[in-house]
């Protein structure tokens, strides 16, 4: 049985208990009729999560059993090295990065990182980086550059740090500087939303040549709840900001901001991490393998024409 279960799962644990009381009675054989539940239960879920709202695959998105960068750098890529430090200020723990290997090849793969209990959350910020941490990825994106390797980010944060301290290091000046930067870097950037995509501290590390997302993440200017607070004055109304914000998956490939969907396991990517982990290596090696093929001026004035591209209106 799910030990975090969201609201609109509940349908399903009706389900899974049945199938438990059927194992714990023991008895006679029982396959068949646990065949037949288990069954029920699958289609069950995967039709809720076929029908999802953009509200749902907030919660989805938010889920605390779902994998995070350390994770996928673990079942994905091999050989990880973390480097540490932006050489200004300090380490900032809620973004991570270093060398790694992904089929063979270098790379330098830089994420935000949560945490999965409170003491860990409150060391990692929630994910949600101060200027040093931006720093640093921008530092480790030149180390890259200057060794021809390939960038990959993983991008799961709720936001960057608003707090007072990370203001007066210059938090709008460090995304700027990475925005530019990124934009001009002479290697292949891969970015890939495995969870949260939250305004200027995703895209601080997000503006690359090929943006992915996995089918159950959102990216977006602001979370649902702080659209509602500020246009409605209601945080209840984080349903209808959801719907208007566009920040879906499926949303954002229409609107061609991103390049792909990366298919989630039936439940999301918490009910199963390997099989997440198996699509997101596969969908990552294979833009990857394009990417390199490329010159750099002809990589740097794709990268160019794709944000160009991007909110272009035409009028008849």
């Amino acid at each position: 049985m799910a030990i975090y279960t969201l609201d609109f799962e509940r349908p399903l644990l009706e389900l899974e208990r049945q199938i438990e009381e059927i194992k714990k009675g023991g008895g006679a054989d029982l396959s068949k009729e646990i065949g037949e539940i288990e069954a029920k239960l699958a289609d069950l879920r995967a039709e809720i999560y076929r029908t999802l709202t953009p509200m749902q695959r907030v919660q989805v998105a938010r889920h605390p059993r779902r994998p995070y960068t350390l994770d996928y750098l673990r079942m994905v890529f091999a050989d990880f090295v973390e480097l540490h430090g932006d050489r200004l200020f300090r380490d900032d723990p809620a973004m991570v990065g270093g060398w790694a290997r992904l089929d063979g090849t270098s790379v330098m793969v830089i994420g935000h990182q949560k945490g999965r209990d409170t003491k860990e959350n409150l060391r990692r910020n929630f994910g949600m980086a101060h200027p040093e941490g931006y720093r640093k990825a921008l530092r480790l994106m030149m180390l890259a550059e200057k060794f021809e390797a390939p960038v990959i980010t993983l991008v799961d944060t709720p936001g960057a740090y608003p707090g007072l301290g990370a203001e007066e290091r210059g938090q709008a000046e460090a995304i700027a500087r990475n925005l530019i930067e990124m934009a001009s870097l002479r290697t292949p950037i891969l970015t890939a939303v495995i969870g949260e995509g939250g305004s200027g501290g995703a895209l601080a590390v997000g503006l690359a040549d090929r943006v992915l997302m996995f089918e159950n993440s959102v990216y977006s200017v602001i979370s649902p709840e702080g659209c509602a607070a500020i246009l409605w004055k209601d945080s209840s109304q984080r349903e209808r900001a959801a719907e208007a914000l566009k920040i879906t998956a499926k949303d954002l490939l229409d609107l061609g901001v991103i390049d792909e969907i990366i298919p989630e396991p039936s439940g999301g990517a918490h009910t199963d991490p390997e099989a997440a982990a198996t699509a997101l290596g596969e969908a990552l090696k294979r833009h990857l393998r394009q990417l390199r093929k490329l010159k750099v001026e002809k990589l740097l004035k794709r990268r160019e024409g794709k944000y160009l591209s991007m909110g272009a209106l035409s009028e008849k």
